[in-house]
């Protein structure tokens, strides 16, 4: 599956149009991680569990809108979007979309 950010794949040429597909998960970490987290963000730096955390998520996502995409018949899933949101303390939503195209 070729996945872009762009509109287009340099070198093939949109032969066909499926619509939109996308992908989500909802994640958080343990208690314990959350409580390190917390205490990190008062001395300052980066939140590792933080970035483990939106890392797992991406990737999921971009496999959930991979899987709709092949089960639509796409190629290729092009102008591929993130977006994230707070669901609650420590729990984040991670929302993968694109359009599902045919490529040649």
């Amino acid at each position: 599956m070729i996945l872009t950010n762009i509109e287009t794949v340099p070198g093939k040429t949109i032969v066909k149009h499926l619509g939109l597909v996308n992908g989500n998960t909802v994640r958080a970490k343990h208690a314990g991680k959350d409580l390190l987290a917390g205490l990190k963000n008062i001395v300052g730096g980066e939140l590792k569990a933080y970035t483990e955390l939106l890392q797992e998520s991406r990737d999921e996502a971009t496999q959930r809108m991979i899987e709709q995409a092949n089960a639509v018949g796409a190629n290729a899933v092009v102008n591929v979007r993130y977006s994230t949101s707070s669901v609650s303390a420590g729990a984040a939503e991670l929302f993968a979309y694109g359009t599902a195209v045919v490529v040649e």
